[in-house]
């Protein structure tokens, strides 16, 4: 990495090849009359983000002559504002939602705008490419701005990025009062799905892994009303499901056929063996939620989902409302995500927070925005 890095306007970590990446200086971005200019504060690092340094990019290749600059989870203060901007002025401290929407095809006037086939999403391959957040000047529309209650910090403020995934897998499992829900998944996803789960009235949260840490952290940060358990990579997943049923007294007569007394199974590992194991556990007419991202193709267990009538549905990123939500639970106190920052980087040490990413060194870790 260059030591000028004080005489750049905007520096920027481009990647351009698997484990190729640079600190260049960049424009400072156009206003358009609704953006916003932000001085990035911290940028958080998330399993896409690795993947694309071990890959150069998922689906989709980065340009190798024009490389892209990285980074989609950030936080940052509002440097200056376009001529049209009302809701937002200098100062204001903000999480950022990374992705700007086209607002007139048929997902965005439905309120799905997540599935917007023409999203501009941070550090997004093109034609045309979308540039990332890991820079020290960011321009985004206003309305994908929002702005930081006082008591919460523009460290915390990067998690509120993977905190509207999990407020978006649970509403899209449709998480009622009293029901029992599986997580299959410690990651920083998993963790955050097991939280708002219990916000929205879950009786019974069960996280599962295959790594004891992992669940140890979960038990700790979660607290009581939380229950971990250990999956046995040794054992197939019907097996694994008939040792997590028992384990928890929630088998049901049929259980090889129907599963057990689980209502809604939110999968975030992508992980083969937890997706099969989550569709086995699950009862009759149950919801199942992928939020995970795995292998491309994956067996599938669809004789059981088919008999016992299962509602299956993915999950994409965040809609209408998520952010708010998960600046409210931050807001109220009501979910604490300090605890899930692992380390801060500086900015010119970047890949190094990759790689202790890849690593699987703690939970979250951040980089640190370009310091003066």
């Amino acid at each position: 990495m260059s030591p000028n890095i004080q005489t750049m306007q905007n520096p920027s970590i481009v990647l351009y090849a698997p484990k190729s990446a640079k600190l260049e200086d960049k424009p400072i971005p156009f206003l358009n009359p609704h953006d916003v200019l932000i001085r990035i504060a911290y940028i958080g690092v998330c399993g896409s983000d690795v993947h694309f340094w071990h890959h150069a990019g998922i689906g989709k290749s980065i340009n190798s002559s024009t490389g892209l600059t990285m980074g989609h989870e950030a936080s940052g203060v509002i440097h200056s504002t376009g001529s049209a901007v009302k809701s937002l002025a200098p100062g204001d401290r903000v999480a950022l939602e990374p992705g700007v929407p086209c607002r007139v095809c048929r997902a965005c006037k439905s309120g799905t705008y997540n599935l917007c086939r023409a999203m501009r999403f941070a550090a997004a391959p093109g034609p045309p490419d979308t540039q990332g957040t890991l820079c020290k000047f960011y321009a985004l529309a206003e309305d994908f701005c929002y702005v930081l209650p006082d008591a919460v910090g523009l460290d915390e403020a990067v998690l509120v990025e993977p905190l509207a995934v999990a407020v978006h897998a649970v509403k899209l499992g449709d998480v009622r009062p009293g029901e029992t829900v599986v997580v299959m998944g410690c990651g920083t996803i998993g963790l955050m799905c097991a939280a708002v789960a219990r916000r929205f009235g879950a009786d019974r949260v069960v996280i599962v892994d295959v790594v004891e840490g992992k669940l140890e952290f979960a038990k700790g940060w979660l607290g009581e009303g939380i229950e971990t358990w250990k999956a046995d990579v040794g054992v197939d997943a019907e097996g694994n499901a008939r040792r997590l049923l028992k384990a928890f007294g929630l088998e049901e007569s049929g259980m090889d056929t129907f599963g057990g007394k689980v209502d809604t199974v939110i999968e975030a590992s992508g992980a083969t063996s937890s997706i099969e194991t989550g569709i086995h556990v699950l009862r009759p007419g149950g919801k199942y939620v992928q939020t995970g991202l795995g292998k491309p193709k994956v067996e599938f267990p669809i004789v059981a989902m088919g008999q016992k009538e299962l509602m299956v549905r993915g999950c994409f990123r965040y809609g209408p409302g998520d952010y708010e939500l998960a600046v409210g639970y931050l807001r109220q106190g009501l979910i604490d995500v300090k605890p899930l920052i692992s380390s801060v980087t500086k900015f010119e040490d970047a890949t190094e927070a990759w790689e202790k990413t890849a690593r699987g060194e703690g939970i979250k870790i951040l980089i640190q925005g370009v310091q003066d």
